[in-house]
C-alpha cells in the first residue's frame, strides 16, 4: 500500500495507468481502478481513524500529479470518487459510513457524485434540474422524495452509491447519499465527448426516489455547497490534474529535443512553466499565496492547450494519427475549459485565445 507520494510504487502504478490510458479515455478503466483501490489510493483521503492514510493537501495534490500524468481519465474518475468518499465521512453519520467506507476504501463499490446541477451546469434554468420534498409534509423525519435529474454524473452506470444535491420548494439545498438501486434510479447512456469519453459521465433520471432521512449528508440550507467538504468542485485539484498532464506533454516534447535541437527551447520554457505551476499549487496547499486560485487554474488551462499541442507539433503526422498519445493529450487538454470553470478562469483563458489583454 502506497503510504506517501514519494513511494516508488506510486511511479509503478502509474507506468501501469498510462499502458492503459489510451484504452481508458474511451472504455471504463476498470483493471485501472482496480490496481488504484489495490494500492490503496482511495485511503489517502480519509484521516487514519476512518480507515485513511490522512495524506496532508499537498501530498494528496503530489500523488494528483503523478497521476493525472500517467492516465487523466482514471485520475478525473478519482476526483469524484474521493470527493463523494469525503463528504459521506465528513458528514457525521456513523451508521452510514460503517455500512459504506469498507466497501468503498477497498474498491468493492463505487461511489460518485451528482452536484454539478447546484454548481455550473443548468443554473441558468429558472426551474431546479433536481427537486426534494418530504413525502410526509408534517413529518420532520419522514423520507425524502427526489425527482428531476443531474445531467453530468461521472461513472453513472457504475456507482453502486451518489453523493446527489437536491433543491427544497423554499430554495433551500441539500445533500444526500442515494444507493442506485432504489426504485425510480434510472441511468441513461453516457455522453460520447471529445476525450475521457471512458470516464462514462451522463445523466441519471430520478422519478418519485424515496430516500430514507438517514441518508441526508448535509440537512436543508442556503447555497449548500458552499460549505461541502469534500464535495466542492474545482479548486486546486482540478489545476492539479491539468499541471499533470502538461508534465505528461512536455515529458515527449522533451524526448523529442534530444534527438532534434530545434524544439530545445520550447521544452525547456515549457519545462520551467510548469514547475513554476507545480511550486505555486503546493504553496497554495501550505496555505502560502503566491498567486490566487483562479489564477493558477487559468494558468495551468492555459499551459495544459499549449504543452499538448507542442507535443503533438513534436510528434508530426504520427501525433495526429488515433492512437498516439499526444493527440489524446490535446482532445483531454480541452476538458479543462469546461470543468468546473469559473468565470474569472474562463475570462481569462478567452482572452489569452483571442490574444488581448484582460
Amino acid at each position: 500500500m502506497l503510504t506517501t507520494p514519494f513511494d516508488s510504487a506510486l511511479d509503478d502504478l502509474c507506468s501501469a495507468l498510462a499502458t492503459g490510458a489510451e484504452r481508458a479515455d474511451q472504455f471504463w478503466p476498470a483493471e485501472s481502478l482496480r490496481r488504484c483501490a489495490e494500492q490503496g489510493v482511495l485511503r489517502w483521503f480519509l484521516p487514519e481513524e476512518q480507515g485513511g492514510l490522512g495524506w496532508s493537501e499537498a501530498d494528496l495534490l503530489r500523488g494528483y500529479l503523478k497521476l493525472s500524468a500517467a492516465c487523466l481519465t482514471t485520475t478525473f474518475i478519482l476526483t469524484q470518487a474521493t470527493g463523494a468518499l469525503k463528504r459521506l465521512a465528513s458528514a457525521g453519520n456513523p451508521e452510514l459510513c460503517d455500512v459504506w467506507l469498507p466497501l468503498l476504501l477497498t474498491g468493492e463499490k463505487f461511489c460518485t457524485l451528482g452536484i454539478s446541477h447546484l454548481t455550473t451546469s443548468r443554473r441558468h434554468l429558472g426551474t431546479p434540474a433536481l427537486t426534494a420534498r418530504r413525502a410526509e409534509p408534517d413529518d420532520p423525519q419522514s423520507d425524502f422524495v427526489l425527482d428531476g435529474y443531474s445531467a453530468w454524473v461521472t461513472g453513472a452506470p457504475q456507482a453502486d452509491l451518489m453523493v446527489i444535491g437536491a433543491q427544497l420548494e423554499d430554495g433551500m439545498q441539500m445533500l444526500l447519499a442515494l444507493p442506485t438501486d432504489l426504485p425510480g434510479v434510472t441511468t441513461e447512456p453516457p455522453a460520447r465527448l471529445v476525450g475521457l469519453s471512458g470516464s462514462d459521465t451522463g445523466p441519471v433520471r430520478l422519478s418519485g426516489v424515496r430516500v430514507s432521512n438517514a441518508h441526508v449528508l448535509a440537512a436543508p440550507q442556503p447555497n449548500v455547497m458552499q460549505g461541502a467538504t469534500g464535495a466542492k468542485t474545482g479548486g486546486l485539484q482540478t489545476s492539479a490534474l491539468a499541471i499533470g498532464l502538461s508534465g505528461a506533454a512536455i515529458d515527449l516534447l522533451e524526448t523529442e529535443a534530444k534527438r532534434r535541437g530545434e524544439l530545445g527551447n520550447a521544452a525547456e520554457g515549457l519545462r520551467g512553466e510548469q514547475q513554476q505551476l507545480v511550486s505555486n499549487l503546493l504553496a497554495l496547499a501550505e496555505g502560502l499565496e503566491p498567486c490566487g486560485a483562479d489564477e493558477l487554474r487559468a494558468s495551468a488551462n492555459s499551459l495544459a492547450l499549449r504543452s499538448t499541442q507542442a507535443a503533438l507539433a513534436a510528434a508530426k503526422g504520427a501525433g495526429y494519427a488515433a492512437g498516439h498519445p499526444a493527440g489524446r493529450w490535446c482532445r483531454q487538454a480541452l476538458f479543462f475549459l469546461v470543468w468546473s470553470c469559473p468565470a474569472p478562469v474562463m475570462a481569462a483563458n478567452l482572452c489569452e485565445l483571442a490574444g488581448i489583454g484582460e
